[in-house]
């Protein structure tokens, strides 16, 4: 990465040592092996409620089947912390979606129905939602090498058993426009691929705008479901676009984990777009936690602090940011709704765990 310019603009920072509601991080996972004594005390530092682990089959006790990318000593949380602190973590599952391996599913052999069962027996041990990963629409694919449409008919049941349920389906679709794109200096993205090569998507199967909409009809196909579409629905650069998602279909809402940095360096259209839907917004922020990277995001949404820092996509030590961002200053009505009050509306299960 090239050296920049030191910047010579000098203004005061307004960091929150607490977030002025409590928050309830509705999009997150288990990065590191952090204890869970120290997880806790970090969210009491900040003002955080309740951490969900939206990755792997992860009903308390958590025990992420088949999640090996950043597996973690989970034994702390099953020796008794969770069960001392009551309602402080929850989890979703992914059901038979959790395959890190071997992304064949066998759609005409009986995938659905094993899923569906699966998430049966993981709603009845506690799970509050779906997380679906892009796996689906860029890797999973059938026995014949054919990749599965996000709104293959077949996966349909699934779905409609969520809606049954009462839980949400947390779906990933597809992943920055940049993702998608040649890797050269045309792309804003080059520094953040270069470091992970891996999350490069340039001349896959479906382009990003057919993946968005084969998410699009399929959650229209299911207007019984609530279906949350992660980090802006995967299209925080296009916020006009976004919006026309949410004016259509009132079964989906949006967090924006990972995506401060789209969306503070658009603050006007970010702050006018917050307001509008404030009641379909969830906080999280798909990142290892720490004191401040909460900060940070406390910063965003209450300050009105200009050209700053934020974490890059995996917290303070990874230093992959392309701009600098602004604060939002949401009122407060807006900020309660966000932190939390949406979170408990969107996921009812979270109700039953709080005290």
């Amino acid at each position: 990465m090239k050296n920049e310019p030191g910047v010579l603009l000098r203004q005061p920072a307004h960091v929150p040592v607490k977030a002025r509601f409590p928050v309830i991080d509705a999009h997150n996972h288990l990065f590191a092996d952090m204890p869970a004594k120290e997880m806790t005390a970090i969210m009491d530092a900040v003002g955080v409620q309740t951490f969900v682990n939206v990755t792997g089959n992860c009903a308390l006790p958590f025990d992420e089947k088949g999640y090996t990318i950043r597996r973690r000593d989970l034994a702390e949380f099953e020796r008794g912390w969770v069960k001392r602190q009551p309602g402080r973590f929850a989890a979703f599952t992914m059901s038979e979606f959790a395959q890190w391996d071997d992304f064949t599913l066998d759609l005409d052999g009986g995938f659905s129905d094993k899923c569906v069962a699966t998430l049966d027996a993981e709603v009845k041990r506690g799970a509050l939602g779906l997380k679906v990963t892009k796996e689906l629409g860029l890797r999973f694919h059938t026995a014949d090498g054919k990749m599965i449409a996000v709104n293959d008919q077949r996966l349909s049941p699934i779905w409609k058993r969520a809606g049954e349920l009462g839980i949400p389906v947390l779906i990933h679709t597809s992943d920055p426009v940049g993702f998608f794109l040649p890797l050269d200096e045309n792309n804003e993205h080059l520094s953040t691929l270069r470091t992970y090569p891996g999350w490069s998507f340039h001349g896959s199967h479906f382009s990003k705008a057919e993946l968005l909409e084969q998410r699009t009809r399929m959650m229209a196909d299911h207007s019984g479901t609530t279906f949350i579409c992660p980090h802006v629905a995967n299209n925080p650069e296009d916020l006009e676009w976004v919006s026309s998602l949410l004016d259509t279909h009132p079964n989906v809402c949006i967090d924006f984990s990972a995506r401060m940095d789209e969306l503070g360096r658009q603050p006007y259209a970010a702050r006018d777009f917050f307001l509008r839907f404030q009641d379909r917004v969830l906080f999280g922020t798909d990142m290892p936690i720490s004191t401040g990277m909460y900060r940070a995001y406390f910063r965003f949404l209450e300050s009105r602090d200009e050209y700053f820092d934020y974490p890059g996509y995996l917290g303070e030590s990874d230093n992959v940011t392309r701009w600098k961002i602004y604060g939002l200053h949401l009122p407060d009505v807006a900020l309660e709704k966000i932190y939390s009050l949406n979170a408990l509306r969107i996921i009812p299960g979270l109700k039953g765990i709080l005290i």
